[in-house]
């Protein structure tokens, strides 16, 4: 039963992944339209509309039908029975990215957490911080938002010392867990505040609101500045969570020394670009924001790019033959240690030479080429060894 583990463990990544993806589809694409929308309705020209209280109108066309959606400035004459509530897609993203966090990351923090390289620590001890920081994320956004958000110029002040905090929580994850996780945990910490402003501000203040109208008295404008203010953070926080649900694909990126510094310029540049577009919805083309977000990702790729060789005249020796022989120890000591027949991490083993033969592909893909592996490069693998694994490859992968 031990040994189906990995493979169980696999499909509840697999299931829960793809679970994560759908939902979170649904949520973004929402928050997406709603901005969109919001930001594009026109005055209506009908004084019926008018009467009735409809601040805004836009007419649309799509699948071969028209729409048009209408936005009331206060209630509707008569407030309709099916209201559809816009908050289970918000919490169904939350719910699985967690479980996901937890199947993957925290069920096997020896393995995808921790660095010793980075910070030595117990798995309990980086589970523990780990979750430190989603709950310490929120509350200290929270809190900014709370004490400066209502303020004159709040939004400037807030929009200041939220930076200045993922700034500090990126360094800390960054020199805490390995690479890989600290990208994702600061997703994770960003993620869990969209989703408590959905469950604490947006839908109680919307839910006061029409509480308000039923009961015909005159809502509290507040919950609606509160509802917009807190879903305005939401979509500039929505590109950088995406990056950083992306990240652990591309290593180039969360293997930097500086990997800090590397997160923190990409998801930058998320924002310009998430700018342009907002500002886009209004009216107002900028391109001064996607042209800086573009002139930053392509800055990250320079300064990530891997040296070249320098020139030599000599000729360059013929390289020698790699044979099973002179890879499979490197293997052995390297990788087939969570590749076996009792631990056969991802399903696979390389604990023979027909098991490594089987496997040159992966082997080259993921140890030679992308350099995931092994996970933050636990047994101490050299680029020697790398590069004698790829010539083994690239030579036919002989027996």
């Amino acid at each position: 039963m031990e040994a189906l583990l990995p493979y169980v463990l696999d499909w509840a990544n697999l299931l829960l992944r793809w679970l994560h993806v759908i939902v979170g589809i649904a949520w973004i694409g929402a928050s997406f339209y709603f901005v969109w929308l919001d930001n594009s309705l026109h005055a209506p020209l009908d004084p019926v509309l008018k009467a009735k209280g409809v601040g805004g109108e836009l007419w649309a066309v799509h699948g071969g039908g028209f729409y048009n959606p209408q936005k009331y400035l206060g209630s509707p004459p008569t407030m309709p029975e099916n209201l559809h509530w816009f908050y289970w897609e918000a919490y169904s993203t939350w719910l699985t990215g967690f479980a996901l966090f937890t199947v993957l990351y925290l069920f096997n923090a020896n393995t995808f957490l921790i660095d010793r390289n980075v910070f030595d620590m117990t798995p309990a001890t980086a589970v523990m911080a780990a979750l430190a920081f989603l709950v310490t994320g929120w509350v200290v956004y929270d809190a900014i938002c709370r004490v400066f958000g209502e303020r004159p110029g709040g939004d400037r002040i807030v929009g200041l010392l939220v930076l200045v905090y993922v700034v500090g929580a990126t360094w800390v994850a960054c020199h805490l867990f390995s690479g890989r996780a600290a990208f994702l945990i600061i997703g994770a910490m960003m993620g869990t505040s969209m989703s408590a402003n959905v469950f604490f501000w947006i839908i109680p203040g919307q839910r006061k609101v029409i509480a308000s109208m039923k009961a015909g008295e005159k809502p509290d404008p507040v919950h609606g500045q509160r509802a917009k203010q807190r879903s305005v953070h939401n979509t500039y926080f929505t590109l950088p969570v995406l990056f950083t649900m992306l990240s652990n694909h591309y290593s180039m990126t969360y293997t930097h020394p500086q990997n800090w510094a590397v997160l923190l310029l990409i998801m930058l540049a998320s924002v310009l670009i998430r700018q342009f577009f907002l500002l886009k919805h209004k009216g107002v083309w900028n391109w001064n924001y996607p042209a800086a977000g573009v002139i930053i990702l392509l800055g990250v790729a320079v300064w990530l790019a891997p040296s070249l060789p320098l020139p030599s005249a000599a000729p360059a020796p013929s390289a020698a033959v790699v044979a099973m022989s002179d890879i499979q120890p490197i293997i052995a000591q390297r990788c087939a240690m969570c590749h076996n027949a009792q631990l056969a991490s991802k399903n696979i083993r390389l604990d023979s030479s027909q098991a490594i033969q089987a496997n040159a592909q992966l082997i080259y893909q993921q140890a030679v080429v992308l350099k995931t592996m092994p996970m933050n490069n636990a047994t101490g693998i050299t680029e020697a060894e790398r590069a004698t694994l790829g010539q083994w490859f690239k030579a036919g992968a002989a027996q």
